[in-house]
C-alpha cells in the first residue's frame, strides 16, 4: 500500500546517506561476500588478524599471562611475540582472493554491486537440528521495492554534525586560555540530552598539546546544568574537571582517562537522590584513570572493564564491576544482581548494612571480606569525605558521622588472582625491588 511504499522511499533515501559495518567471525571471503549481499558495506575483523598475528585462543586475555605476548603487558611475556604485519597483509590478501573468486562466479564486477543483493542468497532449511526448525529467514532476504532505483550503498558523505557540537561551539573558545597557557577556567554552562560526549573533543585537544600528562589538577573546571547526552566526559584526561547539576545518559566517563567528573541532582529538585537513578547505563567503561563521584544511582554495567579509576556511587544496577582489571568502587547502597562477575583486578567496596549483597554477587573470581583493616578504613573514609565534599551526598554524610559503626557494614570485595598477586609484590617490594622488577619477580613466583 501506499504506507508500505513511503516507507521504502526513505529507506532508499537513507540508505544512500549512511554506511551500514558488520562484524563478528569474519573469518573468510566468503562470510564477506554474504555480508555484503545482506547490505554490509564495511567490514570488522579481530578474531582472523590477531590469529594471525599468533594468538592461540587461550581466553585468559584478562589474566595478563598471554603466553604468545599478545595482550599483556609483562615485558617477559612480550618479548615472545613473534606476530608480524606481514602476517595480517597475507590474511587479507587470502580474503581478498577469495573474494574475487566468488564475486567472478556470481558475476559482480564490484563490492558496490554486490550490496543488498539479498537475490544471490538462499535459505537452507534446517531440519538436521531441532533449534532451527523454526527459523525464519524470509524478513532477512527481504528486498525493498526501489521506486527511484536509487542505489543500495552510501553515495553521500556523513555529517555528524562536530561543527555544531558543544565542545566546538562553547568549550573549546571558552578554554582556549587554559590550552595555551594552562590559565585557569571556571565557568557554568546549559546542556541538553541533545549534547553528546560533552567535553571530549577539548579532553582530545589538552592531550594534544601537553601530553598524557595532561594539565594541572582542575586547570579547568566547568559546571554544567540540564541534562546531559550519551556519553558525557567520555575519554577527557588529567587536568578537566566536568560537574553536572542534573543527570546524564549512558556511557558517561567512557574511557575516563585521568579528568573527574562529578553529578549531583540540580539544587531545584525535589527527590532524594540516593533513590534515583541520576546516571545511564555503562559508567565509566573502559575508564583507565581519575575520579568520579555519583550522588544517586547508576544503570546497569558500572565501571565494566575498569582498570584504573576511582569512583563512589549510591547504587548500580545489574552486572556492577563486571570485568574489572583495576581501580577502586566504593558503592554506597544496593547492587543489582551478578556483581563482580569476571572481575580479576581491583577492589570494590559494598555498604551493606542489611547483609544481603552476597546474593548480588557473582562469587566465581572474587572473595567478600567483612572484615577491614585500617588501610581499607582509611581509604574508605578518605573516598566518602571526597564524595561528600564534591556532591553534598545525605548518604555519605550519615556514614561519615557513624564512620566507626558504619565501617563494619562495608564488604570488600577482592579477586582471588589479584590478591595473591599484591602478596607476590609485597614480598618482592621487602626485599627491595620496585615498579616493574617488583613485578615481574612476582610474576615468576606465581607461574611457579
Amino acid at each position: 500500500g501506499l504506507a508500505e511504499t513511503h516507507q521504502t522511499l526513505m529507506l532508499n533515501d537513507l540508505r544512500s546517506r549512511i554506511t551500514v559495518e558488520t562484524d563478528g567471525k569474519l573469518l573468510t571471503g566468503r562470510d564477506v561476500v554474504i555480508a555484503a549481499l545482506l547490505g554490509a558495506e564495511e567490514f570488522g575483523f579481530a578474531t582472523g588478524p590477531l590469529v594471525a598475528l599468533g594468538c592461540v585462543m587461550m581466553r585468559v586475555c584478562n589474566l595478563d599471562t598471554c603466553p604468545v605476548g599478545v595482550a599483556t603487558q609483562n615485558p617477559e611475556l612480550r618479548s615472545r611475540f613473534a606476530g608480524n604485519p606481514d602476517h595480517v597483509v597475507n590474511f587479507m590478501r587470502f580474503i581478498a582472493t577469495e573474494m574475487r573468486e566468488l564475486m567472478a562466479e556470481l558475476g559482480f564486477r564490484s563490492i558496490e554491486e554486490m550490496v543488498g543483493r539479498t537475490n544471490c542468497l538462499q535459505a537452507e532449511r534446517a531440519e538436521h537440528f531441532w533449534k532451527g526448525r523454526g527459523v525464519d529467514l524470509s524478513c532477512l532476504l527481504y528486498r525493498p521495492q526501489n521506486l527511484k532505483n536509487q542505489t543500495r550503498y552510501c553515495i553521500d558523505k556523513q555529517d555528524h554534525g562536530l561543527e555544531g557540537s558543544l565542545d566546538r561551539r562553547l568549550l573549546l573558545p571558552l578554554c582556549e586560555p587554559a590550552l595555551a597557557n594552562g590559565s585557569k577556567i571556571r565557568a557554568i554552562l546549559p546542556i541538553k540530552n541533545t549534547d553528546r560526549v560533552a567535553g571530549t573533543q577539548l579532553g582530545s585537544e589538552i592531550t594534544r598539546k601537553y601530553g598524557a600528562a595532561g594539565l594541572p589538577e582542575d586547570t579547568i573546571d566547568i559546571t554544567f546544568r540540564g541534562s546531559a547526552g550519551q556519553s558525557f566526559g567520555a575519554f577527557i584526561p588529567q587536568g578537566l574537571t566536568i560537574k553536572l547539576l542534573g543527570d546524564a545518559n549512558d556511557y558517561i566517563g567512557k574511557g575516563l582517562s585521568g579528568g573527574k567528573i562529578i553529578v549531583r541532582p540540580d539544587p531545584a529538585a525535589i527527590l532524594k537522590a540516593e533513590e534515583n537513578i541520576i546516571v545511564g547505563n555503562v559508567a565509566l567503561y573502559g575508564a583507565t584513570s581519575g575520579e568520579a563521584y555519583f550522588r544517586g544511582i547508576a544503570g546497569e554495567r558500572f565501571c565494566v572493564r575498569n582498570s584504573g579509576a576511582t569512583a563512589v556511587v549510591e547504587g548500580t544496577g545489574d552486572h556492577g564491576c563486571e570485568y574489572m582489571t583495576g581501580g577502586i568502587v566504593v558503592v554506597l547502597g544496593r547492587t543489582g544482581r551478578n556483581f563482580a562477575a569476571g572481575m580479576s583486578g581491583g577492589i570494590a567496596y559494598v555498604y551493606d548494612p542489611d547483609d544481603s549483597f552476597s546474593a548480588c554477587c557473582n562469587q566465581d573470581m572474587i572473595r567478600i571480606d567483612s572484615e577491614l583493616d585500617k588501610t581499607d578504613s582509611d581509604l574508605l573514609h578518605k573516598l566518602i569525605s571526597s564524595h561528600y565534599e564534591h556532591t553534598g551526598s545525605a548518604v555519605a554524610e550519615n556514614i561519615l558521622n557513624s564512620f566507626e559503626i558504619s565501617l563494619s557494614s562495608f564488604r570488600r570485595i577482592l579477586p582471588l588472582d589479584y590478591e595473591k598477586m599484591l602478596q607476590l609484590i609485597g614480598q618482592a617490594e621487602k626485599e627491595g625491588l620496585q615498579g616493574e622488577q617488583a613485578l615481574l619477580a612476582a610474576f615468576e613466583r606465581r607461574k611457579a
